[in-house]
């Protein structure tokens, strides 16, 4: 690929990422919410009670962030934590009610904004987009699992 062709998907990409990521934190703002946070709900509303460990796995981020996040949505009544029976070493996450109508309302949110994302574009464009992003997220992963420079 020549740099032109690679600087302007390069850039798409760095762009949408940053104003995806801007737009999120403008409707999640009015929830009480920081962006991170939703996906911790989301992913919790999914699955029902997770250890705190495999929900940093699930969201794909450290265990310290994942454990701030927790912290604050707990602070907040959205989440309880409790020790892993069996194992007092592992935490335990689940929505409490408060954290599960937050969840239904940060669902809502979701939908308008992957509305708001994918606006003028053909409807089998957007059914493909999460294949297509998926496998673009698994090629930088997989690179940066090997350690390619």
């Amino acid at each position: 690929m020549d740099f032109d062709r690679a600087d302007a998907l390069n850039q798409a990409i760095r762009l949408l990422s940053l104003r995806h990521r801007a737009r999120t934190a403008e409707l999640l703002a009015p929830l009480g919410l920081h962006p991170g946070q939703e996906a911790l709900l989301l992913e919790l509303a999914r699955t029902g009670p997770m250890i705190q460990a495999k929900l940093s796995e699930a969201l794909g981020v450290e265990r310290p962030s994942v454990t701030l996040m927790a912290r604050k949505l707990e602070a907040a009544g959205h989440i309880r934590r409790a020790p892993a029976p069996g194992d007092q070493r592992a935490t335990v996450v689940e929505l409490t009610e408060d954290g599960r109508a937050l969840a239904e309302r940060v669902k809502r949110m979701w939908c308008a904004l992957a509305e708001e994302t994918v606006t003028g574009l053909p409807a089998a464009t957007v059914a493909e987009l999460p294949g297509l992003l998926g496998t673009l997220t698994g090629n930088v992963d997989a690179k940066r699992r090997r350690g390619d420079g």
